[in-house]
């Protein structure tokens, strides 16, 4: 239970549902009990006692109990149903709010196919339970107990006989949920597996096609969706288990029952009737004992369930803003890092090792080096998406930390190397991180990253619907607007991760010639592979495996004889060769 006590402040504010949902259950699940009583009424006074006259008056009584068990059903269904769907409405809010607050070192360990499992299936799996499990064990118990009372009262020997038999249906039921839950538990996990590996491939298409690893992503599913076949089997064979000894059991008891009920009414201590009543009462026992074994179920898919929820809930926010952070509404721009070392986890290489630099407000500034060199982590600790381990990170000196957290990141407008677009018009992909800018404001973004004239080509222009994650359009397209919508919050930083890496030389010449005036006054941060990217930055920062190998202008750097001009020979001899193929 203590999964669901964690969890009860998404469903306790709406309790009224559920309180009044049960009393209206309480109601069927008495009139339910009355039905033996009718019926032992019918055969000892009416059949056997030949009084007739009372015909009338259960007929109308019976169909007045139907009606009122009729209304009260529909009210019981449907506020549970209430209770449950509004229940599940906070918790899924407050899940994907947790999941937009959570820092990138969650989603780098994370997969994509399992939050997905985890906001739908096991969500929904918990409504199930808060709408109908819940409801359904008190009805149980209540039911239980009602008609043992009313057993009671028709023969204490036959009531005594039938409690003789729970405690083996109630160990029964405790082992089957001691099996299942963690049973459950693997399917979930099973599942998230599998949604993971269908959200990758869909996801790479063009890669798995272009490679004609078709058989390869046939094989590594068929692996997955084996091992999600083999859980469930596993489960299917603890009900196999479980039930028919459940059953076994409660059909002893039945019998028992009828031997001993047998006896005593031709005692004479017992009427035909009341043992009739009694039978029926009896099925509200052991049919809702072995039930016991379904809603079981129902509450360890429920349980496990909350468990890979409370998991995101309950997820470390790394990054989190301070108590006291400055209450301001501009940055020059002014970049400082002091000594600053990074570790993506304990167990990895710095990815950033004692870097130290000084960027005034508006200079332009180039980081160059391998794959991995730590050109990215340094713009990321800007924004802190990460914290450094050791040293500090300082914008208009001041840490990083003193500022709000959505204040810095507005500051600081990016260009990642792959340009994401959501599936709406492109002219809300532009307007993404200012929702409030005004039509011209779009356009005039769009045209100083030289997206304006193809985007008027399109049917729609700016209102034209993309695809998922900008389908349809091109690599030079989709970064562009990708740019568009860096320049439009106005940032007082600017990074460009590598941004124009997927245009052609003609695009981006367009894009670096309009960028030069965006770039006025504008402290910016250029990531590129090609140095006629970077060149003319004020500044060029060389990394190699995390660490500042070289520095100074572009002429300097040629100068210097070191790893800048080993690039720009290789990029320079590459250039040779093509000129001279051609």
């Amino acid at each position: 239970m203590e999964t669901f006590k964690k969890l009860k402040h998404f469903y306790w504010p709406y309790k009224r549902y559920f309180i009044t949902s049960l009393f209206l259950v309480l109601i069927v699940t008495m009139i339910t009990v009355i039905y033996p009583m009718v019926l032992q009424i019918t055969i000892d006074e009416v059949i056997l006692g030949e009084n007739y006259s009372l015909i009338p008056l259960l007929s109308i009584g019976f169909i007045l109990l139907m009606i009122i068990k009729g209304i009260a059903n529909f009210g019981q269904q449907y506020l549970g149903d209430l209770f449950g769907i509004h229940s599940v409405y906070h918790l899924r809010d407050s899940l994907y709010k947790k999941l937009q607050r959570l820092s990138f070192s969650y989603y780098d360990n994370a997969r994509t196919g399992d939050i997905m499992s985890r906001l739908t299936m096991d969500v929904e799996g918990f409504k199930f339970f808060l709408a109908s499990g819940l409801k359904e064990l008190i009805r149980v118990v209540f039911l239980i107990v009602t008609s043992l009372i009313v057993m009671f009262y028709y023969s204490v020997t036959l009531a005594l006989l039938t409690m003789a038999v729970m405690p083996f249906l109630i160990v029964v039921v405790r082992k089957f949920d001691q099996q299942v839950h963690p049973a459950f538990r693997r399917v979930r996990k099973s599942l998230g597996n599998l949604n993971t590996r269908i959200q990758e491939n869909v996801s790479g298409m063009n890669t798995v096609k272009s490679l004609s690893k078709e058989d390869f992503e046939i094989g590594r599913f068929t692996v997955d969706n084996e091992q999600y076949r083999e859980v469930n089997i596993k489960t299917a064979h603890i009900w196999a288990r479980f039930f028919p000894f459940m059953e076994l059991i409660g059909n002893i008891a039945m019998v028992s029952l009828l031997i001993f009920g047998g006896w005593l009414v031709i005692r004479g201590d017992l009427q035909l009737g009341e043992l009739v009543a009694f039978f029926s009462l009896v099925n509200y026992i052991i049919g809702p004992l072995m039930q016991l074994g379904f809603i079981v179920n129902q509450f360890s898919q429920a349980k496990a369930s909350g468990e890979r929820l409370l998991d995101i809930l309950e997820a470390k926010e790394d990054i989190v803003d301070q108590d006291d952070t400055l209450g301001i509404d501009h940055i020059d721009g002014h970049v400082k890092f002091d000594h600053v070392t990074l570790k993506y986890t304990e167990d990895d290489d710095p990815a950033l090792k004692d870097i130290s630099f000084d960027v005034p407000n508006g200079n332009v500034v180039g980081l160059i080096g391998a794959t991995g060199a730590g050109k990215s982590s340094i713009t990321q600790l800007m924004s802190r998406f990460y914290e450094p381990n050791e040293g500090e990170v300082y914008i208009d000196g001041r840490l990083t930390t003193d500022y709000n957290l959505k204040f810095l990141r507005k500051q600081i407008g990016f260009v990642f190397q792959e340009a994401f677009l959501f599936s709406t018009t492109i002219k809300e992909n532009i307007a993404f991180g200012n929702p409030k800018a005004s039509m011209e404001e779009i356009v005039a973004a769009a045209k100083r990253a030289q997206a304006h004239d193809f985007i008027m080509e399109m049917p729609n222009g700016y209102d034209t619907m993309l695809g998922e994650r900008g389908m349809g359009l091109s690599g030079g397209q989709r970064q562009r607007i990708s740019i568009a919508r860096a320049l439009l919050i106005d940032p007082s930083i600017l990074v460009l991760d590598d941004a124009t890496s997927a245009v052609d030389m003609e695009t981006e010449f367009k894009i670096q010639r309009a960028l030069k005036e965006v770039m006025k006054d504008r402290t910016t941060f250029i990531i590129a592979h090609r140095i006629s990217s970077l060149k003319h930055a004020d500044e060029i920062l060389v990394l190699d495996e995390g660490a500042i190998v070289e520095r100074g202008t572009h002429e300097q750097l040629l100068k210097n004889g070191g790893p800048y001009q080993r690039i720009y020979d290789i990029q320079y001899q590459d250039k040779e060769a093509i000129t001279g193929t051609v």
